[in-house]
Parts: C-alpha cells; sequence; structure tokens
C-alpha cells in the first residue's frame, strides 16, 4: 500500500509530546521526513527517537513559535535538511494558566502570552510556510489546531478568543493561498484529559488525583468516549494529505458530537 506521505518534508510543532508527537509519529509512518520542532529540544530528540527506532526519518528543532526569528529557523532546517517543505502542522497551543479563570481574572501578561503563542505562533508558521511555498512552487499544506473553544463558548474566554483567530486565519488563509495550490485546515479537538494539556493549566489531572477523569471527559462528549492525541493526529493525516486533496478552510470538529448538540 501507497504511504500517504511518501516523499514529503512536514514540520511539526509541538513535537515534544500530545498531538504534536502523535502525528509526528504518524507522519513518519506514512511516508514523511519531519521536523520534530518544540521549545523543549530534549522532549523533540525523544520523538525523534521514536520515529528512528520505527524505521522513519526525523530531525529535532528547539524553536519557540512565538518568536520570529525561531520559526524562521525550523523553516530553513527543514529545506537544508531535506531539500523542500510540504507540510506545516501549527500545533502548538497553551491553556489559561488557571483552568477556569474568568476573563477579569486574567492579567494583560496572561492575555498577551496566550494571544501571542496561539494566535500569533500560528499567524508565524502560516507565514513562513506559505513564502517558502511560493518560494518552490508546487503549492503546500497547512493544518492549524484549533480547538471547540473556537467553535462555542468552551474552555474559557480568553483561550477561546485565542482559537477563534486560529479559525478565522485558517478560512482566510484558504482563499488567498488557493490560487497557488495551498491548502489550509485546522483540526478542533475537545476534551483531551491525556495530553497534559490540562496539567498546563494548573489542573493536578493526573488518574491518581481524578481516578475517573477521562470518564467525566467522555461523558462531555455524544459518543461517549474522550478525545485522544491519536484520534487529532489521524485527522491531521488526512488533512495533509491527498486524499483531502480538494478540502480547504475546513474546521474540523473532534470532538465526538459536542458541537453538534
Amino acid at each position: 500500500m501507497t504511504e500517504l506521505l511518501e516523499g514529503r518534508t512536514a514540520i511539526v510543532t509541538g513535537a515534544g509530546s500530545g498531538v504534536g508527537r502523535a502525528t509526528a509519529v504518524l507522519f513518519a509512518r506514512e511516508g514523511s521526513r519531519v521536523v520534530c520542532a518544540d521549545i523543549d529540544l530534549q522532549h523533540a530528540k525523544e520523538t525523534v527517537r521514536i520515529i528512528e527506532s520505527d524505521g522513519g526519518v526525523a530531525v529535532a528543532v528547539g524553536s519557540d513559535v512565538s518568536r520570529e526569528d525561531e520559526v524562521v529557523g525550523m523553516v530553513d532546517a527543514a529545506v537544508e535538511q531535506f531539500g523542500r517543505l510540504d507540510i506545516v502542522v501549527n500545533n502548538v497551543g497553551i491553556p489559561t494558566p488557571r483552568l477556569g479563570a474568568l476573563l477579569e481574572d486574567h492579567t494583560l501578561d496572561d492575555f498577551n502570552r496566550l494571544v501571542a503563542v496561539n494566535l500569533g505562533g500560528v499567524f508565524l508558521g502560516c507565514k513562513h510556510a506559505v513564502l517558502q511555498f511560493k518560494k518552490q512552487g508546487g503549492g503546500g499544506t497547512i493544518v492549524n489546531t484549533g480547538s471547540v473553544a473556537g467553535l462555542v463558548a468552551w474552555g474559557g474566554s480568553v483561550y477561546g478568543a485565542t482559537k477563534g483567530g486560529v479559525l478565522q486565519l485558517t478560512r482566510a488563509l484558504a482563499v488567498e493561498g488557493a490560487p497557488h495550490q495551498i491548502r489550509v485546515n485546522a483540526v478542533c479537538p475537545a476534551a483531551m484529559p491525556l495530553t497534559g494539556f490540562m496539567s498546563a493549566g494548573g489542573m493536578d489531572a493526573s488518574l491518581d488525583a481524578h481516578p475517573d477523569l477521562t470518564d467525566r471527559m467522555a461523558a462531555q462528549h455524544p459518543l461517549g468516549r474522550f478525545i485522544t492525541a491519536e484520534d487529532c493526529a489521524e485527522a491531521i493525516l488526512y488533512l495533509a494529505s491527498d486524499h483531502a486533496r480538494n478540502v480547504t478552510g475546513v474546521s474540523l470538529p473532534i470532538d465526538g458530537g459536542y458541537v453538534a448538540r
């Protein structure tokens, strides 16, 4: 069977854990050469080790997606290592520093950090992907990680606003990129209790502390299952592949039916 991404080069940001790692590993299994970018270089190197142990090809790059020079650096690394760039997955996102915080509980620093990473990082990743795609010709594919919080009121007001921005950027860039055969889509995950995202928001999300956590998260979704990193990776693979060659500007919920209610 033909590998879906055979011969292509992809950048996956946030590749050191969670959805990013699952996506990078899956892309490599489907034939892609993968630049694993993460603010924690050691975590990115561990993802590379996993890929290489499975026979794949990958390199690790340390990158803070809120810094333009570091985003330029990861694009340059892809081209220098593999000759071209075909796919960029802008996956990095951070939660509000205190899960459950109301809008008025956010400081200006909280707001600026959420915007810089969640929206600014996607902007920079898209910008430099498009510049490279146009420079080399032949189109390209971008997949952004949004959230159901960008579709409905879920997960906090400021966080949701950044994800709403990601989805609007995705739609607008899809129209801009279409004449150049550049496709741009997004995935919108719902509750993912096992990716570490909740812990990053200050919640003790361990199964020891909350043995019923996965059951409670699953109960939020009509299908009755919580969302896994692998669920998102499979959707990202579809959108990045030629199976979705006529799909652009889409915000695909990975939510077990949550936003359909």
